[in-house]
């Protein structure tokens, strides 16, 4: 294996997947590199099922190994949601300040003061035949009083992290890999990959 596709067509998860992944001995390719590949389901009832699905996909298509994710904020108050419809809630196409504005009236409606939250990230790699590796990682924290700060992407607005006071939106990307499902996820395939 000298290289590795990385399958995700989202920006933030890719510079974040990508500055962990820096320094390895592995050319790190994109689904930039391959137009016109058809785009993976994500039929699964998990986390763990859709990333997966997604890795076998591209894998099967291209000929690479496949790294490929799955990740969500689910809030305990709405008894796991967003969840695994994280990325499409409401619908494919609203605004992540509309999915706030969703998720504070729906919180409100229930009159529950839970706000307990945690991001999910499932990882998996597959290669010619099969997943070779795979992890689930997560970050506990609540359901911010309001969103906040203009860093990160998705819920780190208002996902509320106790350990340093504030959103993931309010903290440098550094700060937020350190600590997050994704970078943990992330690490631990690094670890595989150094064995």
């Amino acid at each position: 294996m000298d290289s590795i596709l990385i399958a995700t067509t989202n920006p933030g998860k890719l510079r974040e997947i990508v500055r962990i992944l820096d320094g390895l001995p592995y050319e790190l390719k994109t689904l930039a590199d391959f137009p016109g590949v058809p785009v993976a389901e994500e039929t699964g009832a998990s986390f763990a099922e859709n990333a997966r699905q997604k890795a076998r996909h591209y894998a099967g298509i291209t000929g690479m190994v496949t790294l490929a994710e799955d990740s969500g904020f689910e809030i305990d108050a709405l008894d796991g949601d967003p969840g695994i419809h994280s990325a499409r809630y409401l619908r494919e196409d609203a605004t992540y300040a509309q999915r706030f504005a969703d998720i504070y009236r729906r919180v409100r409606e229930r009159g529950s003061a839970d706000r307990r939250a945690r991001f999910v990230c499932a990882l998996a790699v597959a290669g010619a035949k099969d997943v070779i590796f795979e992890t689930i990682a997560t970050v506990e924290g609540r359901l911010a009083d309001a969103p906040a700060g203009p860093h990160g992407f998705g819920y780190d607005p208002v996902f509320f992290y106790p350990a340093y006071g504030r959103t993931f939106g309010e903290v440098s990307d550094e700060e937020k890999t350190a600590v997050s499902h994704r970078g943990q996820a992330i690490r631990a395939f690094r670890d595989f990959l150094t064995r």
